[in-house]
């Protein structure tokens, strides 16, 4: 992920240059009330207002800091996480804006008001930017993706690893110069408000942790497909139970492997024998040479059972 969770030290070390910051401008406030600073008693209401709406600053950025530990601690989902982090700071930094005007401004109904003439202004020439956000909101609380998701968005493919309040980055996957599911080394940014009239195909869904693959051998009519069949089944199973042992322990008969026939279209003289198995969606290739690793001795050493295409 690009955008990383700060650490628990580094929040601590935060929370506590914080909050002496706090105290500090606190006791400034107090001390500047002594009669030793009268001679500088103009100067009193614009001290006293900045020391207390910086410190309030900083209490909303220690109880930012707060929740976000917590949430680092006790969500396991990184999907889930790098949301309610995203959350959490948009909403600490909503709150940091409205103080900052509350100094800025002494009358929050006319600051208010100008605000939203402005606002409508920018609304007409910020159309996409505002269209991308509200998409990301689509987003968070939706979950059409995660963090961590393997999707696929028009002619997109790839790892989602960043989700930003305008736009979202995508690992590629696949790509111009791969045929195959491994990373192709290239970042793909794409607005968010693109979600809000495509569809979205998410391979890592939250129903199922699997999605279907297959796997293919060409061979001959007159093998013996009994024996195609049953080896073909035996080395799907052999080789899920090896790489997703928790999930091979619940013995799920919707994760089974399925084998059938199909003539070649290319050549009618030859069939083709195709075994579907479930597979992690950034797992597809691996799981590919690991089954035909295991088939393709076992056929070779019964020529007597199995004839190829020559």
């Amino acid at each position: 992920m690009i955008d990383a969770p700060p650490s628990t030290a580094k929040n601590r070390r935060q929370i506590i240059l914080r909050v002496g910051a706090a105290f500090l401008l606190l006791a400034i406030r107090y001390v500047s009330n002594l009669p030793v600073f009268d001679a500088w008693a103009s100067w009193r209401p614009f001290v006293q207002k900045f020391t207390i709406t910086t410190a309030l600053i900083l209490a909303v950025l220690i109880l930012g800091n707060i929740a976000q530990s917590w949430i680092a601690r006790h969500e396991v989902n990184i999907g889930h996480r790098y949301n309610l982090l995203r959350v959490t700071r948009l909403v600490t930094s909503i709150f940091v804006a409205i103080l900052m005007l509350s100094f800025l401004f002494q009358n929050l109904y006319a600051a208010a008001a100008s605000f939203g003439l402005i606002s409508l202004v920018l609304g007409f020439a910020l159309q996409s930017p505002i269209s991308s956000f509200i998409a990301w909101l689509y987003i968070i609380f939706r979950k059409p993706y995660q963090v961590g998701d393997r999707i696929q968005l028009k002619t997109m493919r790839g790892d989602v690893v960043e989700i930003h309040y305008l736009d979202t980055i995508l690992q590629e996957c696949r790509g111009d110069y791969l045929s195959h599911d491994h990373p192709s080394g290239r970042l793909i940014h794409f607005p968010n408000s693109i979600v809000l009239n495509s569809e979205i195909i998410n391979y890592s869904g939250a129903l199922l942790p699997f999605i279907w693959n297959e796997a293919v051998i060409q061979v001959a009519y007159s093998s013996d497909m009994p024996f195609l069949e049953e080896t073909l089944l035996n080395a799907a199973r052999e080789d899920f139970a090896e790489r997703y042992p928790e999930f091979a322990a619940r013995a799920n008969p919707t994760w089974e492997p399925r084998m059938y026939f199909r003539a070649n279209k290319s050549n009618r003289a030859w069939m083709e024998a195709v075994i579907s198995y479930p597979v992690k969606p950034t797992d597809t290739t691996e799981r590919r040479n690991h089954i035909l690793r295991k088939v393709m001795p076992r056929l070779n050493s019964n020529p007597e059972l199995v004839q190829y295409p020559t």
